[in-house]
């Protein structure tokens, strides 16, 4: 698919990967994996990315292990779900679509009950995520638990390869375990993984070293991270220039820098409506919909929402990387993609925008000048835990065909 008109809709290459366009569907939570087993309305809910022209879709939050999910419904990647695992794969491949895992670890905040033990992160205190559900606390790990993660996630990009994605990307960002402790706010430690940003790193380099020694050279390695956390003491936007060229020199083959994190900020992440409507719509557990009433509006404020709105911060990256550039944030239109890929970026991530128009790569080639419908309303953001699994509910109302 060419087209002069549409930059985006040209081929691009991501370390050997040939990718028909420049197009990617960010990884979002589906929601559509009971109990953990992936099965055809997950397959379902990426298809029609596929048949609608996208290069590659992005299977979100792929736990290493069980203890990396955030609930019992997010994906492991383990043995026992190898068969589904590789059928889900082969069929979005089967649409002529490139197949990225988000691999992931929820650290120290979770509320998957079937963990064993409480949740552990850089440092112990309450679970934030599950306080409601009963799960109070978290503990800290100790440099045995830190060894396991880090060979938790080679052995998860060792499974993810065999069953047949394309390509791995590794969650930095947004408040996730690896985040955790890149953070200055969440990362309290007194010994080699804590303090400075050289010891912070140390476990998110190990960790990428490890998925590179299980995939090899010639398989791609996206990374995800919050260029700022938002909230005072948190990773800052001078921070993350710091973090992306540590990447970059140990070999990641592209970056992808959104903002904010799930607990602390994640207006920042979005930016537009508030998501607490929609969050309160579909919360069925009484007293995290009492937390919500009483501290939503000062934790999900209405920020306002303009075009391509971290774009000149996610430049301040591309200035100092070598590594292919991946911009999400604000892009839904064929002049946003022109102005990204003119600004030296390589790909462009898209999540609300193909939610609401999943044909939107197909539509492009023949109306150049297109915009997608998406309003930014962010209603979609509270359907993560709608029965039907997260979806744009303004032009779709639920319904995953």
């Amino acid at each position: 698919m060419q087209s002069i008109s549409n930059p985006a809709l040209t081929t691009g290459n991501l370390n050997g990967l040939t990718l028909k366009n420049r197009l990617i569907k960010a990884g979002t939570f589906e929601n559509l994996s009971p109990n953990g087993i992936p099965g055809t309305e997950l397959l379902n809910f990426h298809k029609k990315f596929a048949r609608g022209g996208i290069a590659m879709t992005t299977i979100g939050y792929c736990a290493v292990e069980n203890a990396g999910r955030l609930n019992a419904n997010m994906l492991t990647m383990h043995e026992d779900y190898r068969e589904d695992l590789r059928l889900l794969v082969q069929g979005i491949q089967d649409q002529g679509c490139k197949v990225s895992g988000q691999m992931g670890h929820c650290g120290a905040f979770s509320k998957n009950h079937t963990l064993k033990g409480r949740p552990k992160g850089p440092r112990g205190g309450l679970n934030i995520l599950g306080f409601a559900e009963g799960m109070w606390f978290c503990d800290a790990m100790t440099l045995s638990d830190i060894d396991h993660l880090v060979n938790a996630y080679s052995e998860a990009a060792t499974f993810m390869k065999s069953v047949g994605f394309d390509a791995l990307e590794i969650h930095f960002g947004h408040g996730y375990g690896l985040c955790q402790f890149l953070s200055p706010l969440t990362n309290k430690r007194k010994d080699n993984y804590g303090g400075s940003l050289a010891n912070r790193l140390r476990l998110p380099l190990r960790v990428l070293a490890a998925v590179r020694e299980a995939v090899g050279s010639d398989f791609p390695i996206l990374g995800k991270i919050s260029m700022s956390e938002g909230p005072r003491g948190g990773i800052r936007y001078e921070d993350s220039i710091k973090i992306c060229k540590a990447l970059d020199e140990a070999g990641i083959d592209a970056i992808i820098p959104s903002n904010g994190t799930s607990t602390m900020s994640p207006m920042l992440m979005f930016r537009g409506e508030s998501i607490l409507p929609a969050l309160l719509r579909y919360e069925k557990n009484r007293l995290m919909r009492i937390i919500l009433k009483l501290m939503g509006r000062a934790m999900f404020p209405t920020l306002p929402f303009y075009e391509l709105y971290l774009l000149e911060q996610a430049k301040r990256i591309r200035e100092v990387v070598k590594c292919k550039m991946v911009y999400i944030g604000g892009a839904a239109s064929a002049e946003n993609f022109t102005q990204i890929l003119d600004a030296g970026f390589d790909f462009i991530q898209l999540g609300r925008t193909l939610l609401a128009d999943p044909d939107l790569p197909q539509i492009l080639a023949e109306k150049p000048d297109y915009k997608s419908r998406c309003t930014h309303c962010n209603q979609c953001v509270g359907t993560i835990e709608s029965p039907q699994g997260i979806h744009c509910p303004v032009f779709f109302g639920g319904a995953q065909s």
